[in-house]
């Protein structure tokens, strides 16, 4: 058998790229937060278009500023999506309100914008969506929401980045979009995340909100903190991983986004497949290749045998006891999570892995 092909794999540079700029970084003297991370940040915003961006140590702390910028806390509700990585939705729970789960899109298994309208209340803070394997949201609609009832969209987007809406990256659109760099996302600095911000004085308080609530730009001893922050700001050792790894960002989301577009063509047509349809104005970055399966058990049984790892990933939250006060009815996620799985799309697929993988699928199981 060939080697095994797995789901999500780690990315770094060679060796002789990354190891001298870490070596210069780790005995410079400076190894906290200042010029690499600053570099860093910039050179993010110039990737994505948006200037504001908060540069943090983990997506997690990006989307714990995201509602502490919006005053979420006890009282108030956040309608978000059971379909996801555990931290979107403990980091609600974090801050006292309560999580809310819409139901999902049966096609896509992203969080449904009907859904959503159904549950927004008078104590309705937040809505929290999650481009979930590099699919966009339906924003078309979820920004019809947001104007209609005034209710501002954190953009979960760990899974998305170099996805676009309108022919722009993601990060342009909402008022507030998070991103992971943590280790198996398209970039890794090891741990690491950012958040990308519409309003200025969002992005001020943002700053401050990631280091204590000090202003950076004030000497220390003429601080004054008017509020408490957080201890999320990115050293220079990760933002240097970061600024070697986006030498590599593009070339290797292209692959992401080839090996995908190729599953999209290969695997139409396919008695026990369901192909996920694409929102209108969005294109994905295919971090994971996501598909429906009939008999999805012995899917994964055959392919596991084969040397192909494939899953549905995530569990979905509501399953977990810290969310049971929301078990209304989902009946979309309840026949979406029965079926779905994610097969390798990487970096580290080949033209050769990849037809294997179609051949696979096309043999039954």
């Amino acid at each position: 058998m060939s080697d095994i092909i797995p789901l999500v794999k780690p990315f770094l540079p060679r060796r002789e790229v990354l190891m001298p700029q870490l070596e210069k970084i780790l005995y410079s003297g400076y190894i906290a937060e200042g010029e690499a991370a600053a570099d860093f940040e910039q050179k993010l915003s110039d990737l994505i278009g948006n200037s504001l961006c908060v540069l943090v140590n983990s997506g997690t702390a990006a989307l714990h500023i995201a509602l502490t910028l919006i005053d979420v806390g006890e009282g108030d509700e956040v309608i978000s999506t059971a379909l996801t990585a555990e931290p979107t939705n403990t980091t609600i729970a974090l801050t006292g309100a309560e999580v809310v789960f819409a139901d999902v899109d049966l096609a896509t298994g992203l969080i449904s914008a009907d859904s959503i309208e159904s549950l927004i209340t008078n104590k309705t803070k937040a809505i929290m969506i999650v481009h979930y394997a590099g699919m966009v949201c339906d924003m078309n609609k979820i920004n019809l929401l947001s104007q209609k009832y005034n209710i501002p969209v954190i953009e979960d987007a760990a899974h998305a980045l170099m996805s676009k809406y309108k022919g722009e990256y993601i990060g342009n659109n909402s008022r507030y979009t998070c991103f992971s760099f943590q280790a198996i996302k398209h970039m890794t600095t090891v741990d690491g995340g950012a958040l990308f911000l519409k309003n200025e004085d969002d992005y001020n308080r943002a700053k401050k909100l990631r280091w204590f609530g000090l202003d950076k730009k004030v000497p220390r001893l003429n601080n004054n903190i008017t509020e408490a922050g957080y201890k999320y700001n990115m050293n220079n050792v990760n933002a240097t991983v970061g600024l070697v790894q986006l030498m590599h960002l593009k070339e290797n989301v292209i692959r992401y986004i080839e090996n995908g577009k190729y599953y999209d063509k290969e695997l139409k047509n396919i008695p026990g497949i369901t192909l996920i349809p694409y929102y209108e104005d969005t294109e994905p970055s295919y971090w994971l290749y996501t598909l429906k399966v009939d008999r999805r058990e012995e899917f994964i049984n055959m392919m596991d045998k084969n040397g192909v790892v494939a899953s549905p990933l995530h569990l979905r939250n509501d399953r977990h006891n810290l969310f049971a006060k929301n078990l209304s009815p989902k009946p979309n996620l309840e026949k979406f999570y029965s079926e779905y799985v994610h097969i390798p799309c990487g970096w580290w697929v080949n033209d050769k892995e990849r037809h294997r993988i179609v051949s696979l699928i096309k043999q039954r199981w």
